[in-house]
């Protein structure tokens, strides 16, 4: 059964800006969804046969990360693969690949044959270890490169290993985010030069400069060594989470004298008979004694007390952050499909960003998505015929 082709609203931002997505997995896909969710038109080129997911969702439908987009069927090992991508990038302002190194020249759409055909083009490489190095070519994962930035050592409570910051720091934060950046500088110089580039972006680097200022702290001395004994790494009794009496947990934000002393009345507590907060050795005991306090009461009960002052907030669940009425007045959560989800930000005044579409099944819009950009109708046939380009099972 057919579906419907992607209405291509273009609000946002990025109207009119064309983007291949060389179909990948974490970093890639979140670049894409950010300038799909600004108004880029992107085009994901998935595998003809074989493309898979990873990670805990089996659906393509549910993999928020392919939002807005249409995917093509793309045989890239066909004798004609290659000539399909070449077809777009004619069209194409930028392109995102997420291969090793020399991979994207072995199928014959590296960066000198798509600037070939289209100099203007911005060629986005994302890898983990970068183009050059003697890690260049080393497989890893989201934790592999936030270790080797060093950011990996600071986060965790002291005494216990390094935590696992989800993969907010490599894949996302420090991959797709700052790929999608480089993206749109590279394109700001390219409006004044007429000339493309190719941009190289490695987790390990990105996440490196994410943690910018802790790399600072640490180098100018004024980072503890020990991780979980500084101020925004759970060291601090005045910046933590803490359990309360019905087993959720309560966040503590009071760097400040006054979040302080409003955090102090919200518990009840003397700053008289209080160690003083200022002296490190005495921050396991005045943690000790937020604990206790905090224990007494459930967390929506310290909320309510709390109303009004900024030291201290829930830790709520995605469930009840979906729901909160602040996020719900904004908009900050959207349904697609079923699908709750964040929705695209920044906002914009004059030219809004939205989700333009559900996340597609592979090859679910080939022929339309490149009929949309131009290739002839008889040239698809022709693709198709020779096996370079497939259909899913929702193709259009």
């Amino acid at each position: 059964m057919s579906s419907t082709p992607v209405e291509r609203r273009f609000t946002g931002p990025l109207a009119g800006m064309r983007v291949v997505e060389i179909g990948s997995i974490g970093p890639g896909p979140f670049c894409a969804m950010v300038l799909a969710d600004l108004g880029a038109d992107v085009i994901r080129v998935d595998r003809s046969s074989g493309a898979a997911l990873v990670g805990p969702n089996a659906a393509f439908r549910a993999e928020v990360m392919h939002r807005g987009r249409r995917s093509v069927a793309v045989d890239l090992k066909n004798p004609r693969g290659a000539e399909v991508v070449l077809a777009l990038v004619q069209g194409a302002d930028a392109l995102i690949e997420g291969f090793r190194p020399g991979v994207t020249e072995r199928l014959g759409i590296g960066p000198d044959a798509c600037l070939a055909v289209n100099p203007r083009l911005v060629y986005g490489r994302m890898t983990g270890y970068g183009q050059d190095g003697p890690m260049a070519q080393a497989v890893g994962h989201d934790l592999n490169y936030v270790a080797q930035s060093g950011m990996l050592a600071l986060i965790g409570r002291h005494g216990q290993p390094p935590t696992p910051p989800l993969s907010l720091v490599g894949d996302f934060g420090g991959g797709g985010m700052m790929l999608a950046l480089g993206i749109l500088a590279a394109l700001w110089e390219s409006a004044r030069s007429g000339q493309g580039q190719v941009i190289d972006a490695a987790m390990v680097d990105g996440a490196a400069l994410l943690g910018a200022a802790f790399h600072g702290y640490v180098s100018s001395g004024a980072w503890q060594g020990t991780r979980g004994t500084n101020i925004v790494d759970s060291g601090a009794p005045f910046y933590d989470v803490y359990e309360t009496a019905d087993g959720r947990w309560l966040a503590v934000a009071a760097m400040e004298a006054p979040f302080y002393a409003d955090l102090l009345a919200i518990l009840g507590l003397d700053p008289a008979g209080l160690p003083d907060r200022d002296d490190q050795g005495q921050w396991p005991r005045l943690k000790t004694i937020f604990a206790q306090v905090v224990r007494g009461r459930t967390r929506d009960e310290w909320v309510e007390l709390a109303a009004g002052r900024g030291c201290v907030s829930a830790v709520l669940e995605p469930r009840e952050a979906w729901m909160h009425p602040h996020n719900a007045a904004r908009g900050t959560f959207v349904e697609i499909d079923g699908v709750i989800q964040p929705a695209p930000h920044p906002r914009f005044s004059r030219t809004p960003a939205r989700v333009d579409g559900p996340p597609p099944e592979p090859g679910e819009h080939t022929r339309a998505a490149l009929a949309a950009w131009g290739v002839p109708a008889g040239t698809i046939d022709e693709w198709e015929r020779a096996g370079a380009i497939g259909r899913g099972e929702n193709a259009s």
